[in-house]
């Protein structure tokens, strides 16, 4: 799984372009960011953000978490069949091997 990450596209939606337009709207929220804090808030996915953060944007923005991030499905494995029809590779748990040293 993944996700897209929406901020600059609902920042634009609502004539908002620049990081210095987002920092002073955090601030009043409690959220303290750098002006380079937020712009790569903007321009890059998150990997970790604080739920302060989260529900200031979506105050800021008037939206939800699901209009911030919207979740896609990346890296599917399709299987070839006798047909040539391709569909998904069914969940299947992976077998573990335990190693110990000097075996191999």
């Amino acid at each position: 799984m993944g996700y897209q990450w929406q901020l600059r596209q609902l920042m634009a939606e609502r004539q908002m372009f620049q990081t210095s337009d987002l920092v002073p709207l955090l601030a009043e929220r409690g959220v303290t960011l750098s002006r380079e804090q937020v712009y790569r808030l903007m321009t890059q996915s998150p990997q970790r953000m604080s739920m302060d953060t989260l529900v200031a944007l979506c105050d800021i923005l008037q939206c939800t978490p699901n209009d911030l991030i919207k979740p896609e499905v990346v890296n599917v494995q399709l299987r070839n069949t006798a047909d040539g029809d391709a569909g998904p590779l069914p969940d299947r748990p992976r077998r573990t091997v335990i190693r110990r040293p000097g075996q191999s």
